[in-house]
């Protein structure tokens, strides 16, 4: 924009979840907004240009969905500030309200409470095909006339009224009519509002009308000081008279906040019939509702659909990516064996005194740069299909009814219902199970679902698993199959750790305001094609440019703590070894590789922090592992190959097995037994070793802090519990 240039009209959306606001903001920008079927889908404000006819460009804003402006959430404090234009927003020049014209008396409210504002205001009657064949669709000029705004018919979904609705854009930009409410207050709540009025910091200020409606919005979000729920962060003073003015309401008996209530109400039942066309009523539309969910809001045939829903969720995103997922490794592994055969081609071309940083430079290329993507990329599969479905069931209208089913359960560890999402993806990967938090209405809930979401099982733990189990355990065990009931122990001690953690976690770090939580069971929809595919691209492409970085940078930086610094076989290999190997003309480099690793910074990283292990059973070697295992959990199993000398290392790998069997300390013990095996599974089942997960917490909790504390919490906990196991299992002879 040129240098003294008008910044662009600002249109802020708002509305409740449900009425489409989203799906019209996709239709009116062309953007990739999510259409959520239940509240708290759209997190933060998403922004995109709208194009006005005979008007230069203007800019459009959608705000998660809220049901009043009496903020109680993170997310309708968004919605709030932006029709407000505090914090980062700028003052709006419009509000664009959307209401769901087939549940008119219910959306009504939020309108008005707009309407209050003084504002520019838009009614957008949103879903009018919907109330057509429900048999009640809004009569407009009426509906107009009442709240003296215009107001337009719209259906996001086929394009109905989208034209119409940019022409009152334009005619509503130009004139910038302020609002003005069609209720009154009783007189006594208009002067003890305007006693909060006059109290109100001066840059909130504007208009009398304006003051009111926020000095109500203050009075009634307020907490017992009369401070405003986030007020540290805006750093706005408490209003002392707030207290007051309840107080002396409470003296005489009354409830202010009850009397507002009803005055608004009052209205909208008087008026809301008159508002309705005449037509036929949608009993069929109704009664099919009705029937759906007598069965799925059922406790017995309700819960096996959704074990059924849930299942087939499950089975997609620990088997249906895995051909998604081979077919990445597949290239990544082509990509690697191209790139290393062109460096070591390129090595016996240059000069001998520049052949060793030619091979450097192809390890730094393929262990570092094609690997640290592929670590990243190989998630892409599970959080497109993860989205897919979320987004297909939240369209439809289960995953509202699915989340009310699980609220109960999931209430007694501390957590909403609708926290199952993200929990049972954990046990596919936490990547995704951590997007997929934004879900969840509540900054409360999402903490503490993404603070113990970690201690799910998540499916790079199996091979970790499946190679200590295979390796360490017997086939039968008093009788039993040991190995089978093993991995089916971890997952049953994962599952009981997270549902005590969040317990722990709800109750001590955040505990639970007690807010009511509101389930609303939308009617059933046909998905949205367009806009379920726009919302995972948008996932994926959001996880590999916030993640992505993070997770190559922690790569490079494993790899060179693993690479440096470099040593000459005859100073890594012992003596006899070495002289050996020159008399039989062996390749020292390859022999010097495992030797090699030990004086690395990642293996005097892996003897310096021997001691703290010690105590769990473990080796410097093992160290290593947990220190490779950053990257991934899994790539424990190929940091073990590195240390043992093994390539290609995996949990199926029988020289790998077999080294590690045959691996003994100083004085002749086995290092691997059955009860470090355990100690290990118990360590790996609890500590955060993954740097991706790390780096999708400080992404969706907005820093490092809690990411930190996740890490160093369940890192004591893992900690502790190993050495419970080994030193228990010690003292009892095992």
């Amino acid at each position: 924009m040129a240098a003294g240039a008008a910044r662009p009209v600002r249109i802020v959306v708002v509305g409740n979840p449900n009425t489409g606001k989203s799906s019209l903001f996709n239709s009116l920008t062309g953007g990739a907004a999510k259409v959520g079927n239940f509240g708290g889908t759209t997190v933060s404000a998403l922004r995109g240009t709208l194009a006005l006819p005979g008007l230069p460009d203007a800019e459009l804003v959608d705000v998660p969905g809220a049901y009043s402006l009496a903020a109680s959430s993170p997310d309708e404090r968004v919605a709030t500030d932006a029709i407000l234009g505090l914090g980062r927003f700028a003052p709006p020049d419009l509000v664009l309200v959307v209401v769901d014209g087939a549940r008119l008396h219910r959306s009504l409210y939020f309108a008005l409470q707009v309407l209050e504002l003084g504002l520019p205001t838009l009614i957008a009657v949103n879903l009018v095909d919907e109330a057509r064949g429900l048999g009640v669709e809004p009569h407009m000029p009426t509906l107009a006339a009442s709240l003296g705004v215009q107001v337009v018919g719209t259906s996001a979904r086929t394009g109905e009224g989208l034209d119409a609705l940019r022409t009152a854009i334009g005619v509503a930009v130009r004139s910038r009519q302020a609002a003005v409410p069609p209720h009154r207050f009783p007189a006594q709540v208009d002067r003890e509002t305007d006693l909060v009025a006059a109290a109100l910091p001066a840059a909130w200020r504007g208009t009398p009308e304006r003051d009111r409606a926020v000095a109500r919005w203050w009075l009634f979000s307020a907490d017992a000081d009369g401070a405003l729920p986030g007020a540290g962060e805006r750093a706005e003073a408490p209003l002392p008279v707030v207290v007051e003015v309840r107080a002396a309401a409470a003296r005489e008996g009354r409830d202010l906040e009850s009397e507002v209530v009803a005055s608004r109400y009052n209205w909208i039942d008087a008026h809301v019939p008159s508002f309705i066309k005449p037509g036929l009523e949608g009993a069929r539309a109704n009664a099919l509702t009705t029937r759906l969910d007598r069965v799925l809001l059922h406790p017995l045939s309700g819960t096996l659909v959704f074990l059924l829903v849930m299942s087939l969720t499950f089975m997609a995103l620990f088997s249906w990516a895995d051909p998604m997922v081979g077919a990445i490794e597949w290239v990544q592994g082509t990509a690697s064996g191209l790139v290393r055969s062109g460096f070591s081609g390129l090595g016996g071309l240059v000069p001998t005194v520049i052949a060793p940083a030619v091979a450097l430079l192809g390890d730094l290329v393929v262990d570092g740069v094609i690997n640290g993507v592929g670590s990243v990329v190989v998630f892409v599969p599970q959080i497109g299909l993860l989205f897919l479905f979320l987004a297909l069931l939240e369209d439809c209208g289960y995953l509202a009814r699915a989340a009310h089913l699980a609220d109960r359960v999931l209430r007694l560890a501390g957590l909403p219902g609708k926290a199952f999402v993200p929990l049972l993806s954990g046990y596919a990967c936490a990547v995704p199970a951590i997007l997929a938090t934004r879900t969840l209405t509540r900054h409360r809930d999402r903490m503490v679902t993404m603070m113990v979401l970690p201690l799910t099982s998540c499916s790079a733990r199996l091979p970790v698993y499946t190679l200590l189990v295979g390796t360490l355990f017997p086939a039968m065990w008093w009788g039993l199959p040991a190995r089978p009931l093993a991995l089916a122990g971890m997952y049953l001690f994962s599952t009981a750790l997270a549902v005590g953690a969040s317990l722990v976690v709800g109750t001590v770090v955040f505990p639970d305001q007690d807010d009511p939580v509101l389930f609303e069971l939308p009617p059933y929809r046909l998905p949205n094609l367009r806009v379920v595919l726009n919302e995972v691209k948008s996932r994926c492409l959001e996880f590999l440019r916030e993640a992505g970085g993070t997770i190559l940078v922690a790569t490079l930086v494993l790899w060179a703590l693993t690479t440096f610094p470099r040593s000459a076989p005859e100073e890594v290999l012992p003596p006899q070894v070495y002289a050996e190997a020159v008399a039989a003309g062996a390749d020292l480099q390859a022999l010097a590789a495992p030797y090699a690793l030990e004086h690395s910074a990642a293996g005097r990283i892996g003897k310096l922090v021997e001691p703290v292990v010690a105590p769990l059973g473990y080796d410097w070697r093992m160290s290593i592992g947990l220190l490779g295992a950053f990257a991934a959990r899994e790539v424990f199993v190929s940091t073990l190959g590195m240390v043992y000398g093994v390539e290609d290392a995996d949990e199926e790998n029988q020289t790998l097995r077999t080294s590690m069997q045959a691996s003994v300390r100083a004085d002749g013990s086995p290092v691997w037994t059955p009860l470090v095996g355990a100690s290990l599974m118990v360590f790996f089942a609890i500590a955060l070793q993954c740097l991706s997960t790390v780096a999708v917490l400080k992404r969706e909790m907005g820093g490092w802090r809690w990411p930190l504390a996740t890490v160093a919490w369940t890192f004591g906990l893992a900690w502790v519990a190993a050495f419970a196991v080994f030193q228990g299992g010690s003292w009892l002879g095992f």
